[in-house]
């Protein structure tokens, strides 16, 4: 059974066949998957996803572009939707200086309100991190007893290593499978078997042969494909690892 630790399947371009691919997962394997909330708009429809399928689950936060809105009213309400059993993470929240936009003066005290939050709820985070290394890192030092997964890992090995020392897991998209994702590819190969999360981050990364395409979870195996060759598994072996890993991060008996 395969895992997508980080799925947006609320998002508007499914609005034509969403039921249909919810339908369709077991197909491939797929039996349990985690929607991802990036403002309150799509926190709720997490929600109400998690609801509607038992083997959904939900998260609710702030992405970086929706740093701006993050104040104490959205974190109310964020920490009334945490309440909900099928809830089990904040996130995606982060840092994404990539365009800056909205700067980082805006996104780091976001980020930090939400950390805050999280350990206060005592919940796991799903962290968005672009090009904005040494700001996430400092931060998540800062949270010693909140811990998570940084999403579409892009850092460096040496960062990989300190977050597993802090008990962070590392989650993979379809970037693996990718001709240029030398760093990557660096990282799972080191990387404990028992830190991996994969995840489609849909509609967006889909992974090759179908690269540049509107991605869903129906490919998240193919991630777990390329992350068994490189670690000498079988992708099964490496669906019900990574599964195991994601229930336990995620605290889904």
């Amino acid at each position: 059974m395969f895992f997508d630790s980080h799925a947006h399947l609320d998002d508007r371009r499914f609005d034509g066949d969403r039921d249909e691919i919810f339908a369709n997962l077991a197909n491939h394997g797929v039996g349990l998957l985690m929607n991802i909330g990036c403002d309150l708009r799509s926190s709720l429809q997490s929600v109400a996803l998690s609801h509607k399928y038992s083997f959904v689950y939900a998260a609710v936060g702030s992405h970086p572009d929706d740093a701006a809105q993050v104040d104490d009213g959205l974190l109310a309400m964020y920490r009334q939707l945490c309440a909900d059993a099928r809830v089990k993470a904040i996130g995606e929240i982060g840092l994404d200086y990539h365009y800056e936009d909205p700067t980082r003066d805006v996104q780091l005290p976001a980020f930090r309100r939400q950390l805050e939050l999280a350990r206060e709820l005592d919940m796991p985070v799903i962290v968005h991190e672009r090009e904005a290394h040494a700001d996430g890192m400092e931060l998540i030092r800062q949270f010693p007893e909140v811990t998570g997964v940084f999403h579409c890992y892009s850092g460096s090995l040496e960062q990989a290593k300190e977050l597993v020392k802090r008990g962070w897991y590392i989650g993979f998209t379809g970037v693996v499978t990718f001709k240029n994702a030398r760093k990557a590819l660096e990282v799972a190969q080191w990387l404990p078997l028992d830190r991996i999360l994969i995840e489609t981050d849909c509609p967006y990364m889909a992974p090759e042969p179908h690269r540049g395409r509107r991605n869903d979870s129906r490919y998240v195996p193919l991630v777990a494909a390329k992350l068994a060759e490189l670690r000498g598994l079988s992708p099964e072996e490496m669906g019900e690892i990574t599964t195991d890993n994601a229930k336990r991060l995620f605290r889904i008996p």
